[in-house]
């Protein structure tokens, strides 16, 4: 049997099960704040799209108000809608505004390599994440050579920070004013992803992290899989990115957990002095 035919698929988490981002407090901006999450769900939902009655959904609206912002993206291009399935999908219109802002916020053409050989030497899923706001958003995957996989975190999906290791791995390296301003806005941690993400069990981990130098998620988002992950920094030393590693439970024990820790931090540090440099 091949290394394909052998790969398990733990589990697909929908970006969507992130907690969303807060709307601005700005008069007048709701409407703004709702179609602007609407667009990350469609834009998380992969090429097959996601239908109307999911999105609304996964918004918190209407099937109707849901519908009715969808069809305006539409007419601005944001977004399509595949007239067979009904599914939305990204339009035609955010590719263009997606290669005039790569050229100042994307990273990937620097760092894809660094991704690669993260998962060729630790032969585990590697990955590239970014800070938007209060969520990390998953922005390149690699594959490493074992063939039992999981699937927890994959291009697009977004999840709070310090819920993944990538979130997780940035959280601790930001100030800790930052740090106590960002749980304040964000009791909800603790409902939506299990009482290990409480404010006490957070600070618990950020301090880990710190004195470690790269997060641990021993299987909080789905038991069985785990994640390691190490912030990548701006030239200012700010953590804007992260690498991290993800794999099934008994791949990151003991030793190894200690060697990949080594691994990914080499990798975060190469990735850090290459952006500085740019």
């Amino acid at each position: 049997m091949d290394a394909e035919e052998r790969s398990v698929h733990i589990v697909d988490t929908p970006a969507s099960s992130a907690a969303p981002v807060s709307p601005p407090a700005v008069p007048g901006a709701q409407s703004i704040a709702r179609a602007a999450h609407l667009l990350r769900l469609v834009t998380a939902s992969g090429d097959g799209g996601a239908g109307v009655a999911d999105l609304a959904r996964e918004a918190g609206l209407t099937r109707p108000t849901a519908h009715r912002l969808l069809s305006a993206l539409r007419v601005e291009g944001l977004v399509d809608r595949d007239d067979a399935s009904g599914h939305w999908l990204p339009g035609p219109e955010l590719f263009l505004m997606g290669s005039v802002a790569a050229s100042r916020f994307d990273i990937t053409a620097i760092a894809r390599d660094i991704v690669r050989s993260l998962a060729v030497r630790t032969e585990e899923s590697a990955f590239l994440s970014v800070r938007r706001g209060d969520e990390t958003v998953c922005l390149v995957r690699e594959d490493g050579s074992f063939p039992i996989r999981s699937f927890v975190l994959s291009e697009g999906v977004r999840f709070p920070l310090g819920v993944a290791s990538a979130g997780l791995a940035i959280l601790a390296f930001l100030p800790p004013e930052d740090v106590d301003a960002y749980l304040e806005r964000h009791p909800e941690l603790s409902e939506r992803w299990g009482a290990s993400h409480s404010p006490a069990r957070l600070r618990s981990r950020i301090a880990d992290t710190k004195a470690r130098g790269y997060a641990v998620n021993p299987g909080l988002i789905v038991e069985g899989s785990w994640g390691v992950g190490a912030a990548v920094f701006t030239r200012a030393g700010d953590p804007q990115w992260a690498l991290s590693l993800t794999g099934v439970e008994f791949r990151f024990g003991g030793e190894r957990l200690a060697e990949l820790g080594r691994i990914l931090l080499a990798h975060a540090h190469q990735l850090s002095t290459r952006i500085a440099a740019r």
